[in-house]
């Protein structure tokens, strides 16, 4: 059985004195059991590098450039990524695909980008409010899913698959595990007609996974994992996630 993935999403937090006293906190109270990852603003990767050098908890970045090198001005590489440490990369989270525009086919292209670079790519998919509401959830993360298959078909079982439903990022609403549930199942079945290797992938739940509704969503038979969002800047709460996904 693959061990659980809770990784830390800081989005636009931090500072050199707060990092490091959240990073010192989790690796105190981290135990074996799951694989634990901090996704830090791009200007903290090298400090968080030295941090967590040796815990086996993986420097993860937020973004990744679509291209390999050139006249990107403000850009980061996966090539620059993996040269400081990095083990896996969020990609289109829904805040840049709002933010940001990006397209199905961008993300695609990240991931193709991170897989490249031997990261793994955190493959954020998810609806909005007025998709679920009109029915369209199945669709919509197919449509997205596929993009990705479609672009990295041969090497699709190493990335990390987020489930995260739009309308519970930042709002303190989440799915309920049922509803979660049927959305990763729903994917688990679109990877095992695209890889025998289906079953490697991990599909973590990023709809403002916390303390208090980990564990029910964690055990879910197709829950792998959290990908969290502001529980991750309070260790306590952080921990609290890592220990549900152990158990």
């Amino acid at each position: 059985m693959k061990q659980k993935l809770i990784a830390g999403n800081w989005k636009m937090n931090g500072s050199l004195s707060a990092n490091e006293a959240l990073v010192r906190a989790v690796q105190a109270g981290a135990a074996t059991g799951c694989q634990v990852a901090m996704c830090v603003p791009s200007v903290y990767l090298s400090q968080v590098q030295s941090l967590v050098a040796g815990s086996g908890i993986w420097l993860g970045a937020q973004d990744v450039s679509a291209h390999e090198q050139g006249a990107y001005t403000g850009e980061v590489s996966a090539a620059m990524l993996r040269d400081i440490g990095v083990r896996c990369c969020i990609v289109g989270h829904s805040e840049r695909r709002q933010h940001h525009s990006e397209s199905d086919a961008l993300v695609a292209m990240k991931a193709k980008q991170a897989l490249a670079a031997s990261i793994t790519p955190i493959v954020c998919i998810g609806e909005t409010l007025a998709e679920r509401e009109a029915g369209s959830t199945a669709d919509v993360v197919r449509r997205q899913l596929a993009a990705v298959i479609h672009l990295n078909g041969h090497c699709i079982s190493e990335i990390v698959l987020a489930y995260e439903p739009v309308w519970a990022i930042g709002t303190g609403k989440t799915a309920s595990p049922e509803q979660a549930q049927q959305v990763h199942a729903l994917l688990r079945a679109q990877l095992r007609a695209a890889t025998v290797q289906a079953d490697r992938v991990s599909i973590v739940y990023g709809g403002s996974m916390n303390a208090a509704n980990a564990a029910s969503l964690l055990a879910q038979p197709d829950i792998d994992g959290g990908l969290v969002g502001g529980a991750s800047l309070k260790a306590a709460d952080f921990l609290s996630i890592v220990a549900a996904a152990r158990s």
